[in-house]
């Protein structure tokens, strides 16, 4: 899955929420600007945590299905050999 825009659109989705508020208060372009700056910054790290955490829980999924991937098939090797063992 794509995960490498997430940061952004978060960034730009929050940004353009603080940019229509700001606007709607009348407030001064230097709290406009400062504000916004700020959010940018917040949630491109909230983004990248995101991200990260997504990427770390499918590597562990990746690991485990190995793991029972490698299981059943070491269990299919060893119920192929009883059978060949009996005949």
């Amino acid at each position: 899955m794509k995960r490498k825009l997430l940061p952004l659109t978060l960034m730009l989705i929050a940004g353009l929420v603080t940019a229509v508020i700001t606007f709607i208060q009348k407030t001064t372009i230097v709290y406009k600007l400062v504000s916004l700056l700020i959010v940018f910054v917040v949630f491109y790290i909230i983004g990248s945590v995101i991200v990260m955490c997504l990427d770390h829980f499918d590597k562990v999924n990746r690991q485990k299905e190995l793991e029972e991937a490698e299981a059943a098939r070491l269990a299919e090797e060893a119920a192929e050999e009883n059978t060949e063992e009996e005949n």
